[in-house]
């Protein structure tokens, strides 16, 4: 472990996890930290969890700060089989700071709390000095009924499906082109979105949720690594059948950016037995159509991930290390 904080331990990847287990898990460990995004309390009735958002630029191409603060923090939820109900929202703005901005990115909050059906219950305002923060950091805390139970990154078995809801990276490159000042002349939009209304729907659809985590920081390699160790079992992914916009692919190959580890902010992994992958696919299709069967379970390499190209190689998808985008939410 290094002496000092670095922007890596921040990535979502290796260097984050080692700062979280080492330091946050070390003295907060109890029955109800689970490593997961969100923790189940009341006998597992409530799905219960916070995040920080300090996301620059604060206003992007498919959002902006506030929508985030609301889609993150709600999605955490909705990935641990919840309905997103009653949140908390603590502000610290620089002094400055233009109203008429802080009012549409609350009114960006509103219209994704109505999405969820979700209301803010309580919060925070604090404002300092200029330069003591980058104009706006939100915090969000949220607590859900849990109406599907039993979704945890450690039920993974031998024989399931790994679906991805839909093409992955576009939040990671839309930052970094936005904040870089890259001009392109495309759609590339962040895929920022709330997921309840996706995860409702394959509820309804009387399939067996095993395994859901959204992919934002670290993107689709650090969900699939913890997946494989926390259920110490093999994630074989056919690399062709990832779904990657070519404005994405495009920037990754100008910039050198691997797309598995870009963030996504709409985009989510999902676990089900191989019998309702299918029915499975075609619900994910109905709210967006680049949702893709990417992989499956094995038990051959227990704890890694394997990406098999379409030239017959495989080779280990790692957990991204490193500084990668720093600031995407």
């Amino acid at each position: 472990m290094e002496s000092s904080i670095k922007l890596a331990h921040g990535n979502g990847g290796l260097e984050n996890r080692e700062l979280i287990e080492e330091i946050f898990f070390k003295s907060f460990k109890n029955q109800l930290l689970n490593g997961e995004d969100s923790a189940f309390i009341e006998g597992g009735k409530l799905a219960f969890t916070t995040d920080s958002f300090t996301v620059s630029p604060i206003f992007f191409n498919g959002g902006d700060i506030g929508k985030i603060s609301i889609c993150g923090t709600c999605n955490d939820i909705a990935m641990a089989g919840g309905k997103p109900k009653y949140l908390t929202c603590s502000v610290i703005v620089e002094e400055g700071f233009s109203r008429a901005e802080l009012e549409r990115i609350v009114q960006s909050m509103k219209k994704e709390l109505d999405i969820n059906g979700a209301v803010v219950v309580a919060g925070d305002t604090k404002v300092v000095p200029k330069g003591s923060v980058d104009k706006i950091f939100i915090n969000t805390t949220a607590v859900g009924e849990v109406i599907y139970s039993g979704i945890g990154s450690s039920n993974l078995r031998d024989g399931l499906s790994i679906l991805v809801s839909r093409d992955i990276g576009a939040h990671g490159a839309t930052i970094f082109l936005e904040r870089e000042g890259i001009e392109l002349y495309s759609s590339l939009e962040s895929d920022c979105k709330s997921l309840f209304p996706t995860v409702k729907g394959l509820i309804d659809g009387g399939l067996d949720i095993v395994a859901m985590r959204d992919a934002t920081r670290g993107g689709l390699s650090a969900v699939l690594n913890e997946w494989a160790d926390s259920s110490s079992v093999t994630i074989e992914i056919v690399e062709e059948s990832i779904p990657i916009s070519d404005e994405v692919r495009g920037a990754c190959e100008m910039l050198g950016f691997e797309p598995y580890d870009l963030a996504n902010e709409g985009t989510f992994l999902l676990a089900v037995p191989e019998e309702d992958e299918l029915k499975a696919l075609n619900i994910l299709r109905e709210f967006n159509p680049n949702a893709e069967i990417i992989g499956a379970v094995t038990m051959e390499y227990r704890g890694r991930v394997i990406l098999k190209s379409s030239w017959g190689t495989k080779r280990f998808l790692e957990l991204p290390t490193g500084e990668l985008l720093p600031r995407i939410c």
